[in-house]
């Protein structure tokens, strides 16, 4: 299995969690620093030949991509009229963009083996919306609709495609931010705590899990109810 972005935050515990579980993982980064027993390999998943070259070597390694999570993702945070086109295009071209490169070749593998768990890791912000966000925002919508689209396209072949809405998780992204910010986004969330990346990683275990095999097109959201769903 492949998880990108994995040297970090949400993206190491996963890797961390199904590793602890005996499976063959492997891990992109762009700079290394992958979980200790996971295969580390660097890729840039805006770089459409470095993305082949990656599984290629992942393929050599552990055979097959049998699950992929597509978490590896950035943000360019500002308000809509300060926006760039470069602050558009480089958030949207690595989390949304990069996630339909990784999807489409990893369908490749699954599609001959007739099986496979394709899952992305989007944001409660993709749901709600979030000011100084509109990029990101809009990333994070997107991979909903090409989780269901996948789901609708590849599911007569057993391979099943989902979505992940992570909350307000404790991570370095969150740590920079300051006690009022973290009071003020605490009292948005009905079980009252940041969730932690243990939590994600659980969600996102059970998904590639036998037990959640007739689960497809989903969006899972974990977050302390902030979104509810929606």
């Amino acid at each position: 299995m492949l998880v990108t972005g994995g040297n970090r935050g949400i993206g190491r515990a996963i890797a961390e969690a199904f590793l602890a579980q005996g499976d063959l993982v492997a891990v992109t980064t762009r700079s290394g620093g992958a979980p200790e027993g996971a295969l580390d390999v660097r890729c840039d998943i805006t770089d459409p030949d470095a993305v082949e070259a990656a599984f290629a070597e992942v393929e050599a390694a552990h055979g097959p991509v049998e699950v992929l999570v597509a978490n590896a993702g950035i943000t360019a945070d500002t308000l809509v009229l300060r926006m760039s086109e470069d602050d558009w295009s480089s958030v949207i071209d690595t989390n949304l963009t990069g996630s339909f490169r990784l999807a489409k070749r990893a369908a490749k593998g699954m599609l001959r083996q007739r099986r496979g768990r394709i899952i992305f890791i989007s944001s409660v912000v993709g749901l709600l919306g979030s000011a100084g966000q509109v990029n990101y925002a809009a990333s994070k919508a997107g991979l909903v609709g090409m989780a269901r689209s996948l789901a609708r396209e590849l599911g007569s072949r057993s391979i099943t495609a989902n979505v992940v809405a992570p909350g307000f998780i404790e991570t370095d992204m969150t740590a920079v931010l300051t006690d009022t910010q973290r009071d003020t986004i605490r009292g948005q969330v009905p079980l009252g705590r940041y969730g932690s990346t243990a939590e994600i990683a659980s969600a996102v275990t059970w998904l590639a899990s036998p037990g959640a095999a007739y689960v497809t097109g989903a969006v899972i959201p974990v977050d302390g109810g902030l979104g509810m769903g929606h």
